[in-house]
């Protein structure tokens, strides 16, 4: 029960660690910030979002000059924060108007001497998922339909290796995408750089897996090491009782003739004694008969 309870936690943190590694994989708010835009000019009546675009006026009313006077916008009043959020795939920018977002390739921004690492992590990615789902599969096979505790070892092992192999894989891919964000934010296109930027929900959900897959991977190997350490000194105590049933045996086999041995012994010294009796008292009665005088003897015989 207690080896049962012990892969299901296993299973249950592999599941969750793939369930955030396959969201995360496929969203777009690894990073997100803010980037500072020019106001563009304002059309149509003049109080229309007048904090969004910069107002203009013409010089004659009657627009016969066409010279155009801006009002007066000096500094950060020119320029409006528009938030912004990119992912493995795509980067979205909330439009100017403020009406929805503008999505373009986060490859396509990446600097070409930078591609290929981008490229690195996306395979990384792709194999820690991949691994991260063998690993999950071989655990619910191992709690669901093995039969027999070897069988069921034997899939642990696979499961551990799998598991440990995805976190590591995980670990690499993240930290390469880390390393070709920041190039891009440095190295990028200008009309995307941001003004100041963190990491999102999908980045900390991409190092919530590494953590679940890890935690899963040691309760996995601590669970096979305990079931062979197990079986050691399973195996030891029987040795051990073997062998002392086979002293037992070897003593008793040793024992069983000297104790004859021993009886026999005592049977000749009991039938010495009694011959050595029998002899000394036809002795004894011999001596007697000389002490007779001769005339009685001869009366006697």
């Amino acid at each position: 029960m207690e080896r049962r309870r012990r892969a299901s936690i296993a299973l249950t943190l592999s599941s969750l660690s793939l369930l955030f590694s396959v969201t995360a994989f496929c969203s777009s708010y690894w990073c997100q910030g803010v980037r500072k835009v020019p106001k563009p000019f304002c059309t149509g009546s003049a109080p229309e979002r007048p904090a969004t675009c910069i107002r203009y006026n013409s010089s004659d009313s009657n627009g016969s000059s066409g010279a155009l006077h801006y009002t007066w916008e000096t500094g950060d009043d020119k320029f409006i924060e528009r938030h912004f959020h990119a992912g493995i795939w795509f980067s979205c920018e909330e439009k100017v108007s403020g009406d929805g977002e503008k999505c373009r390739s986060f490859i396509t921004l990446t600097p070409p001497a930078d591609r290929g690492v981008l490229w690195l992590s996306i395979v990384a990615e792709v194999l820690y998922i991949t691994l991260l789902l063998t690993g999950v599969s071989l655990m619910s096979v191992e709690v669901c339909y093995y039969t027999s505790v070897i069988d069921g070892l034997k899939l642990n092992a696979f499961a551990a290796i799998f598991t440990v192999l995805s976190g590591l894989l995980g670990m690499v891919a993240h930290m390469m995408y880390t390393t070709v964000f920041q190039m891009t934010v440095n190295l990028g296109p200008e009309d995307w750089r941001p003004q100041n930027w963190d990491y999102g929900w999908s980045y900390c959900l991409a190092w919530g897996s590494f953590t679940c897959c890890m935690a899963a991977s040691v309760t996995t190997i601590n669970r096979y090491t305990k079931t062979i350490l197990e079986f050691k000194q399973r195996r030891r105590n029987l040795e051990r009782s073997l062998q002392n049933k086979q002293k037992a045996q070897e003593q008793d086999c040793s024992q069983q003739p000297v104790w004859d041995i021993y009886i026999n012994t005592l049977q000749g010294n009991r039938e010495a004694f009694v011959d050595l009796s029998a002899s000394a008292h036809n002795t004894a009665n011999f001596e007697n008969l000389n002490h007779y005088p001769y005339t009685h003897c001869d009366e006697y015989c």
